[in-house]
């Protein structure tokens, strides 16, 4: 079984990677677009090379599954991104909240460290539980 030490870290190192993986995707295009709605086409495409960069990393290296078929790939994908919907929820309402109650710059993004902390919490424990739920090896278990 992985230490639990291990696994916070890697999947805070790769909330960094897909994070930085979305920012630099949305300059890129910002910077090859001149067209209206260009921000809207930037964070659809820096969102969806994050969300599958994350994706591939949690399902490795954190969660240990080696299934690789096309069907597995799309069913995990379809459920990895419906449990990534509901915990950014949780951190949108997390900083709005705290920018309604505060009122400042710094109340917003307390409430979105916050928001980011809860959501990141459980959608580890979402992805457990119903994206990789069929692997035996999941974390250390015996595989078959």
């Amino acid at each position: 079984m992985m230490p639990l030490r291990t696994i916070v870290f890697r999947y805070a190192l790769f909330a960094v990677i897909a994070t930085v993986v979305n920012l630099a995707t949305q300059r890129l295009v910002l910077q090859a677009m001149a067209a209206p709605y260009e921000l809207f086409v930037a964070i659809f495409f820096g969102t969806l090379f994050g969300l599958v960069v994350k994706y591939v990393l949690d399902k490795y290296w954190i969660f240990g599954d080696r299934r690789s078929d096309i069907g597995t790939h799309g069913r995990q994908f379809s459920l990895y991104t419906l449990m990534g919907v509901a915990t950014t929820a949780i951190f949108w309402g997390f900083e709005y909240s705290f920018y309604v109650i505060g009122g400042t710059d710094f109340m917003r993004e307390l409430g979105a460290v916050i928001g980011l902390t809860i959501g990141y919490v459980t959608k580890f424990f979402l992805d457990k539980r119903f994206v990789f739920d069929a692997n035996p090896a999941v974390l250390g278990k015996a595989a078959t």
